[in-house]
């Protein structure tokens, strides 16, 4: 056989496998002598290695007989198949009995989960207090500066900011020669306390801190008798339709008047007046304010407007009072109400120390802006500011104590009097009326809550707010000479709602700071401090 066809005969019959240096010790062991011929001097350790060409085919065979899968007829085969339907039926069952008893799961835990009530309608002046400036000289704290008393209120809007009031009674500021209807100009300010545009700049501003701004109007008000004289009622009636369609399109919030206990006819002018400002915006506010203390005078006028300011608690404030009659007078102003939005003010015009003892001026402002309604005060209440806190000023208006140096009066004023003393004081009434403002306008229970009255010792006054499942309030007040231990417990509730006391509560403020804030209290013996008074909450428990 030639050398040629040796070595195709080998390409087609062997395959050749070289195994190349291995270790020493593993290198395949020659016989002794030369190598010989028939090794064809291959150098020792070298093998040669032939695999047949069928071990090749095996391969190739066992690839092509790998399983490929059932066909589709055989698939259709096995699916009809008992046992295979039983199983997917089964299956089936599973997933919708799983399915339904998930959906009925949610339907009872929704079904039985306590429903929320629902909300009522709320315009911005029953979110926030009302802050009455009757007279901006006497608030900027220098009347001798004849002008630029508006320009000097917007230099104050980031205080007023502070104390989170919705809005601000201004006036009234119009033009008014006293018991002259005709030289009374409704519609331009007076130009003493500054001028239009400066009226347009301070809107504007206020605007910018989420302040509204009221104006008052009533129209005689540099005299005893606001209203003129009965006959010229008609003339009056005709300026003020003009003067609130002005100032409500000018951009104020609200129009107020007061003394209107002495308007002949308030009855029937009142209700067209409000239906004028509700005509150019459902967010425009008609207040009124009597003199009257009367709860029958006051309730026929509660309906003609939106709030009603009056001076049902001042007689109360003037005079040594219990806590027992402090609950019969809120009891019945709010039951004659009959669920009608109210609001609490220690007069219709006047400042809160005026009419109330020093030692009760934070129990008054705990009282006022936590009853249901509107709180309003009047500037310099927030710091307890007195008719006739410097010698020599007219008790109707009295200075703004900004700091030591207001009046720039020979004898500095009592730092702890003022604005600038009781900012850096977290114990003053300043602290005490921020506190209460910013709660009054986060909590629900306190914005538009119910109230319940808890039976109490005749010094004590006692009462609950709270709204569906939100956090609920507890107010107690002390108004006697003596320390108390008040014994709080549920009445039945009138609603039908259940409302039952925890043992213990937590104290969200008190406002002489006899006990720490934040401290959990004992309901059933709760101490409480002469003309004390106590915020404290729990938690809804369904």
């Amino acid at each position: 056989m030639s050398q040629d066809a040796g070595v195709d005969m080998a390409e087609v019959d062997m395959k050749e496998v070289e195994l190349n240096e291995l270790e020493p010790e593993k290198q395949p062991m020659n016989a002794a002598g030369p190598p010989s011929a028939a090794s064809g001097g291959e150098k020792n350790g070298v093998v040669k290695v032939k695999v047949a060409d069928d071990e090749a085919d095996a391969a190739a065979a066992a690839a092509a007989a790998k399983f490929t899968g059932l066909s589709k007829e055989e698939l259709l085969k096995v699916a009809g198949s008992p046992g295979w339907v039983r199983t997917r039926w089964a299956l089936l069952l599973l997933f919708w009995l799983g399915w339904l008893g998930m959906l009925a799961g949610a339907v009872v835990i929704i079904v039985q989960a306590p429903r929320c009530r629902e909300l009522p309608v709320q315009r911005w002046w029953h979110q926030g207090a009302l802050y009455r400036i009757g007279s901006l000289k006497a608030f900027h704290g220098q009347p001798e500066n004849a002008n630029g008393t508006l320009a000097g209120l917007k230099a104050h809007l980031d205080y007023l900011s502070t104390l989170k009031v919705k809005a601000l009674v201004l006036g009234p500021i119009h033009q008014n020669l006293e018991d002259d209807l005709a030289k009374t100009n409704l519609l331009q300010i007076d130009p003493t306390v500054g001028s239009q545009e400066e009226f347009t700049q301070l809107l504007e501003a206020a605007k910018k801190k989420n302040i509204q701004i009221i104006l008052d109007l009533t129209p005689n008000y540099r005299s005893q008798s606001s209203w003129f004289l009965p006959n010229q009622n008609e003339d009056v009636n005709g300026k003020m339709k003009e003067a609130l369609s002005f100032w409500l399109k000018a951009g104020v919030s609200g129009i107020q008047v007061h003394d209107v206990q002495n308007l002949a006819d308030a009855s029937s002018f009142l209700p067209h007046w409000n239906n004028l400002t509700h005509s150019i915006s459902e967010d425009k506010v008609l207040i009124a304010g009597t003199g009257a203390s009367n709860i029958s005078e006051i309730l026929s006028l509660l309906n003609e407007t939106d709030l009603l300011s009056s001076s049902y608690l001042e007689d109360f404030g003037g005079r040594s009072s219990s806590g027992k009659e402090l609950k019969e007078l809120v009891s019945d102003y709010l039951s004659a109400a009959g669920g009608r939005w109210c609001s609490w003010t220690s007069s219709q015009v006047g400042h809160l120390a005026s009419y109330v003892p020093a030692r009760l001026l934070g129990l008054y402002h705990l009282l006022i802006f936590t009853l249901p309604g509107t709180p309003i005060f009047s500037y310099g209440d927030e710091i307890g500011l007195q008719a006739a806190t410097l010698p020599g000023q007219p008790a109707e208006a009295p200075i703004m104590l900004w700091d030591e140096k207001t009046l720039g009066s020979s004898e500095p004023v009592n730092l702890n009097m003022t604005v600038q003393g009781q900012s850096s004081d977290p114990t003053s009434l300043l602290a005490l009326f921020r506190k209460l403002s910013d709660s009054r306008g986060k909590e629900r229970s306190l914005l538009h809550g119910d109230l319940v009255v808890l039976p109490t010792q005749d010094d004590l006054f006692a009462y609950v707010r709270y709204w569906d499942q939100n956090e609920r309030f507890i107010v107690v007040l002390n108004l006697g000479s003596t320390r108390q231990e008040a014994e709080l417990r549920m009445p039945a509730v009138p609603s039908g709602r259940k409302l039952e006391l925890p043992e213990k509560a937590a104290l969200v403020l008190s406002t002489q700071g006899g006990h720490q804030e934040g401290s959990v209290l004992p309901l059933h013996k709760l101490p409480v401090a002469p003309g004390e008074g106590l915020l404290l909450k729990f938690s809804y428990v369904a």
